[in-house]
């Protein structure tokens, strides 16, 4: 039986399969009830450990006008998680012969991937933690796809909450691929988080540049500005280098509410969160820009601009019915994509031994201990730099030891290089590596 495919990440489609998407979904937003034969007698379930109307409801609609049917849990905390059930049991059960695709929104960043190691059926990630959201990013970018008609080149501004915004996160990487310029616009204390920055920068080259807002007029405020560009080989440093980037024109500024429900500890600030009203549209920078918000909104976008025509936000919430109903019809096989998947596919590796080395409380290695294997990736060799397989996060060590020699090392020696990655060992610390029985290795 041929493994189902899912959509855990936005990295899991190509840029081919996501502009044949778009394709797919003009044809869907055209005529949205020409096609209720195209899932007739198919079910997906909607698992949803975290509150949602949008996505959940688009979704539903989106299987419902394709002609198939819905299975609903809206409130997770009352089913059998309540009672101790587990993700990966959950999963298996419900796709092993209630549904024929899985959409999951989860707390704990993750989620989404634990479930697609288990599910017999196509699991679709709508959020997990402050992670990743790919499916509004399919959304966000087909927005900009029926609005601009490219995406390569725009000039998009990231504002608001960006710490906790999975939104945010996926939409970043995804603007990145198609070679978008991002201006990160944060409020104060609300800045991208660096796993992110390390990601872009790995995969797309992206060297973040402090970027010179005063055009964006009262949007910017006194925010830390920084332009972010896969599109030029920059050698500036964030930290080192003094000179702005100019910000000209923007084609798309992107709102974005506080996460509240993600907070920390301190994470509560002073600061009066920023507002996008009728004044801040009238900077000459933004004259041509839509305004989008991934909603719900609270107070960082004045309703005084609903009618304005360049606010496209209920278009956009709009427009991801049909987005995902070419999403269905295509991990239920009814339809077929242009282009082929993502050539590479990342290399992961369980932890065989210590601690769970994932630094992040809200991980899913972390929240299902019992039922989840930590798990890892690697970034580099020399020094030794490890993520989470499961919520990027960069692994917190010490010294890495060889579950065969019986050796620890430090993660700048060289000698790691002859360790094979499913014989490495994270430790924190000395003791813990003695713990294990693991001996010091000679320089």
């Amino acid at each position: 039986m041929q493994s189902p495919r899912h959509l855990v990440s936005i990295d899991d489609l190509s840029l081919d399969e996501i502009r044949s998407l778009f394709e797919h979904a003009d044809h869907f937003a055209a005529d949205p009830r020409g096609f209720a034969d195209t899932c007739r007698g198919m079910i997906t379930a909607s698992l949803f450990y975290e509150a949602s109307t949008r996505t959940r409801l688009s979704f539903e609609s989106a299987m419902l006008r394709l002609g198939g049917g819905i299975l609903t849990a809206a409130e997770m905390r009352t089913s059998s998680a309540s009672k101790g059930e587990s993700l990966a049991d959950t999963v298996r059960v419900v796709g092993g012969g209630y549904a024929d695709a899985i959409v999951l929104r989860h707390s704990s960043e993750g989620a989404a991937q634990l479930a697609s190691e288990f599910s017999p059926v196509p699991v679709i990630n709508a959020g997990d933690g402050a992670h990743e959201h790919p499916t509004q990013t399919l959304c966000d970018l087909y927005n900009l796809h029926v609005e601009r008609g490219h995406i390569d080149g725009l000039e998009v501004v990231l504002a608001g909450d960006l710490k906790y915004s999975r939104t945010v996160h996926s939409f970043a990487y995804a603007l990145a691929r198609f070679n978008a310029n991002i201006i990160c616009v944060p409020q104060p204390g609300f800045e991208m988080p660096k796993y992110v920055l390390q990601r872009l920068s790995d995969e797309f080259g992206v060297e973040p540049l402090r970027a010179d807002v005063r055009k964006l007029g009262d949007l910017a405020g006194s925010s830390d500005a920084v332009y972010l560009t896969p599109q030029k080989p920059h050698q500036l440093s964030l930290f080192t280098d003094l000179s702005d980037w100019q910000v000209q024109s923007v084609d798309a500024v992107y709102m974005t509410r506080p996460q509240t429900e993600r907070f920390g500890e301190g994470d509560l600030s002073d600061t009066q969160y920023m507002r996008l009203e009728k004044r801040s549209m009238d900077a000459d920078s933004l004259r041509d820009a839509v305004v989008m918000h991934p909603l719900p909104r609270r107070d960082e976008i004045d309703s005084d601009i609903d009618n304005d025509p360049r606010s496209i936000y209920f278009k956009q919430a709009a427009r991801g019915v049909p987005i995902r109903m070419a999403l269905l019809a295509t991990l239920l096989g009814k339809i077929q994509l242009a282009g082929k998947p993502p050539k590479v596919q990342r290399q992961v590796w369980p932890v065989v031994a210590g601690s769970n080395p994932c630094p992040n409380p809200s991980c899913i290695s972390r929240t299902e201990p019992r039922h989840v294997t930590p798990k890892f990736t690697l970034r580099s060799r020399t020094p030794l730099v490890a993520h989470c397989a499961y919520c990027s996060r960069e692994l917190v060590f010490r010294f890495v030891g060889c579950s065969t020699s019986k050796h620890y090392h430090a993660p700048d020696s060289r000698e790691l290089q002859k360790v094979l990655p499913d014989h490495l060992v994270f430790l924190p610390d000395e003791g813990s590596a003695q713990a294990l029985a693991y001996s010091k290795a000679h320089a």
